[in-house]
């Protein structure tokens, strides 16, 4: 994307490019759309399987993610993210459970921590969204420490989130970034991590929604709730986001597995466990 700018005009089109991405995601209401998906994050957590006391940082928290539920099992977690809106919701939860997680303001791209400084380093959808994909890898792997273990889950292609992107990207203007379902895909994974970690296990699984209303009000709620739905929506005139909300609505429809006034959808992620060199 930036091969032929020079270093002045690379960093103004990437400081350009971070500040839109973290206003996108400080729209909406990220904590209360993301305490629909804990159900599956707190098995993806006892998948794991970390002992209490561990040092856990969770990349790409959001309001909270992983971090908590690790928090509540015994770990010394915290959680970064860009959006500080959604850190102080986490750290508020936190607090009123008397929680030691900890949440601070970071980018995937540029971690705020000492080289080998986790014994653990998470992301559970997040990560996978930052623009530079190797800049994430690489620092992922930098925090954690030598035999230390990183782990992700992200969306892939071919899942149900993949194919509600590309019906977005029907309407939208590409961002110019590398897609961010290329982190579901294996060989992406395995190229980007390289020769940082050994022992790169990937399974794919499916990730359960389930909502207590049907698919044109799931889709009402993402609208919302989800920062970038939120700004997508915004950005089109009434007739298009007419159209767009038809076809999302279709989509969930089509892949529901409920009745009546709710709805419950299983959507496909990669599962990536690998260990610091």
């Amino acid at each position: 994307m930036f091969a032929t700018a020079t270093k002045k005009e690379m960093t103004k089109e990437m400081e350009a490019l971070k500040t839109k991405l973290k206003a996108t995601w400080m729209t909406g209401h990220y904590d209360v759309f993301a305490r629909f998906m804990e159900a599956d994050a707190v098995d993806f957590y006892r998948r794991l399987g970390f002992a209490p006391g561990v040092k856990l940082l969770d990349v790409g928290c959001g309001a909270g993610q992983l971090a908590l539920i690790a928090s509540r099992a015994g770990a010394e977690a915290t959680g970064c993210d860009i959006a500080t809106n959604w850190l102080e919701k986490a750290q508020a939860r936190a607090k009123a459970e008397g929680l030691t997680a900890r949440f601070e303001e970071g980018d995937a791209e540029a971690l705020p921590y000492e080289e080998g400084s986790f014994d653990v380093v998470t992301s559970l959808v997040g990560a996978m969204f930052a623009p530079w994909p190797n800049l994430v890898a690489k620092e992922l792997a930098r925090v954690c420490r030598p035999g230390g273990t990183i782990a992700m889950i992200n969306w892939t292609a071919e899942g149900f989130i993949g194919q509600m992107f590309r019906v977005i990207a029907k309407h939208i203007a590409p961002s110019g970034m590398p897609s961010p379902v290329l982190w579901g895909d294996e060989a992406t994974v395995r190229e980007r991590f390289g020769e940082d970690v050994s022992a790169l296990q990937m399974k794919r699984g499916m990730y359960h929604f389930d909502y207590p209303f049907a698919p044109d009000g799931v889709v009402d709620f993402f609208r919302e709730n989800y920062g970038p739905m939120t700004r997508a929506f915004a950005s089109l005139g009434d007739a298009e986001q007419a159209q767009m909300h038809a076809e999302l609505s279709g989509l969930w429809a089509c892949h529901n597995r409920a009745r009546g006034e709710r709805t419950k959808v299983e959507a496909e992620y990669l599962e990536v466990v690998a260990t610091r060199v």
